[in-house]
């Protein structure tokens, strides 16, 4: 998370908006949100999850197997809504920032 707010700026002065999608209730979002000085905006998409169905995908929750949860994504989608990259995962790697900015870019000089 915190890679993505260092390269925020730069998502911004190449005219890219930058959204978290949560699964979380509106408070626990907020709250998180809030505790990580997101420069971003939170959604959530609680308790139907059909955006996060739509793209990321959902997974049992590790200690409630009984919940849902989303799978960690990062997309990159380009002004007329093509998926342009998307990654998926649960660690840190998952989020190369290096590809994602260069995508970025081709995004932006694109547009």
């Amino acid at each position: 998370m915190s890679a993505r707010g260092a390269n925020y700026h730069t998502l911004q002065a190449l005219d890219i908006q930058v959204l978290a999608i949560s699964a979380d209730e509106l408070f626990a979002q907020t709250t998180f949100a809030l505790s990580l000085h997101s420069p971003f905006p939170f959604l959530s998409d609680y308790p139907e999850l059909q955006v996060i169905r739509r793209y990321a995908g959902v997974q049992p929750h590790p200690r409630d197997p009984t919940r849902q949860v989303a799978r960690r994504a990062l997309f990159l989608i380009d002004k007329q809504g093509m998926v342009r990259g998307k990654w998926q995962g649960e660690t840190e790697e998952m989020l190369p920032a290096d590809e994602v900015m260069k995508v970025a870019h081709e995004i932006a000089g694109a547009s």
